[in-house]
């Protein structure tokens, strides 16, 4: 190595001393979290939100810029390289655009870079001056999240478990014939082994479209550049006596535990860890039109959901956040334009009653957490309809099969979340007194004035309690 070679590595090295030392007098930065349990609209939510933060018109209920104090607001580069781009263009001229449709999921984690020139009122406000808020949004998916429960769980528990609990599910018929008549102590053959994971992947695709929550692991649904490898080539077997070293069984369980160390770990450690506020996007709606074992089921994964942002006894995960906890957690109810607006009280109900029975089980502490209904992008209009001599308040939109408009009424949420939650603690097959109905709406066309985003419900609400405070 040159003298030169040495003296660059010399500067190099003091540049990002002096980068380090800067860092607490640089611009404050924000990382929200924006994670959801399946079909509940992270990729919509996301591109709303930023398109309404960049173009204010339709945020009365955000207060920095109801009072004007936001002066501008713009993307810039994301600071991690290594973490793919919220693709937010494109997004936006999906749901924009003259024939306007759904964006595609996104399918692993990305993030955006949304700056803010601030402008504080009042005498300390003027001495201050203008200030800049960076708010950096991590996409990503909620399978992932869910994962943090296998951490505590040895392969035979978590085998034992996964087996009683779709032991019943129509969904899981094929997996379940296939892991019986399978002889786990046998040798380790690969073709057995991907049949098994191929199997069970496809339960859990098939348990996810019929409204489950409990999909894990999170990357067999969502693989990305680990689709096909040994890592996920793994699955849950029935109870059995001793495995013999080089079995199928101690290879599947070697293959979870890898899967914990190598894929789950490193999830917590890099993008998890750094999150100062977070959303949870859920499709209650959509649950409750599955029936009460979805809803009960939906209530579970919440309680998982929730012990990854209060440690507790994961010396492990303890120690990756540095005794850091997420300050703020909004659990929001999505697609509200779904229904009236006289029952999104109720469905904030509903929302606010999993979140507690979520609270109690994970016994969560440290952080402020708010349920709430919205809507990212509203699809439809309210009417009312008459139905058999009655008049019912509905709501019009353009359907996502056909694209013709369609009236739907979903059906009367109850006042008392209980009637929903109790059932479904019970094991009911359905709902005895009642019937929820869920169309798939496109998204409506726009014609945006200078100044706006996409019209929608509540998502003003949701940004003052995720980042109001520090606008």
């Amino acid at each position: 190595m040159s003298i030169g070679d040495l003296a660059g590595d010399l500067l190099r090295g003091i540049g990002g001393i002096g980068q380090g030392l800067a860092q607490p007098f640089s611009d404050p930065v924000i990382r929200l979290g924006v994670t959801g349990l399946s079909r509940a609209g992270k990729t919509v939510f996301i591109t709303s939100l930023v398109a309404n933060l960049m173009d204010r018109a339709r945020m009365p209920a955000l207060r920095a810029a109801a009072e004007g104090r936001i002066l501008s607001a713009f993307l810039q580069p994301q600071p991690d390289d290594t973490v793919p781009r919220f693709d937010y263009e494109a997004h936006l001229a999906a749901l924009t655009g003259p024939e306007p449709r759904w964006p595609e999921s996104t399918r692993a984690v990305s993030e955006l870079r949304l700056s803010f020139r601030l402008q504080d009122g009042g005498i300390m406000g003027a001495l201050r001056g203008i200030r800049t808020l960076h708010l950096d949004i991590v996409d990503y998916p909620g399978e992932w999240l869910l994962d943090l429960s296998l951490l505590d769980q040895s392969y035979d528990a978590w085998s034992k478990e996964v087996m009683g609990r779709i032991a019943t599910r129509n969904e899981a018929r094929g997996f379940l014939t296939l892991a019986a008549a399978t002889d786990a102590a046998k040798p380790l053959d690969e073709v057995t082994a991907k049949a098994l994971a191929e199997s069970f992947t496809l339960y859990l695709t098939n348990a996810r479209k019929a409204g489950f929550s409990d999909c894990t692991p999170g990357r067999f649904l969502l693989p990305g550049e680990l689709a096909g490898s040994p890592v996920l080539t793994f699955a849950p077997l029935p109870e059995a006596g001793p495995a013999p070293r080089g079995s199928l069984r101690r290879e599947m369980e070697r293959r979870y535990d890898a899967y914990k160390a190598k894929v789950v770990k490193p999830f917590f450690r890099d993008h998890f860890a750094r999150i100062d506020r977070q959303v949870v996007l859920v499709d209650v709606l959509g649950a409750i039109h599955s029936g009460p074992r979805a809803v009960e089921d939906m209530r579970a994964a919440m309680a998982s959901i929730l012990a990854a942002f209060r440690p507790g006894r994961n010396g492990w995960l303890s120690s990756l956040l540095g005794g850091k906890r997420v300050e703020r957690i909004l659990f929001a109810a999505t697609k509200a334009d779904h229904l009236h607006h006289g029952q999104h009280m109720r469905l904030t109900g509903i929302m606010a009653a999993l979140m507690r029975e979520a609270k109690d089980r994970a016994e969560f502490a440290g952080a402020d957490t708010a349920a709430m209904s919205i809507a990212s992008v509203r699809a439809t209009v309210e009417e009312q309809v008459t139905h058999g001599g009655s008049v019912l308040d509905a709501v019009r939109g353009r359907l996502l099969s056909t694209g013709k408009e369609a009236a739907m009424y979903a059906g009367e949420l109850p006042e008392n979340p209980a009637a929903i939650l109790s059932p479904a603690r019970e094991g009911a097959v359905k709902w005895l007194d009642a019937d929820y109905s869920v169309m798939a709406f496109a998204p409506a066309r726009l014609a945006l004035k200078p100044g706006e985003g996409p019209p929608h419900i509540r998502l003003d609400r949701a940004a003052e309690f995720l980042i109001g405070d520090k606008l």
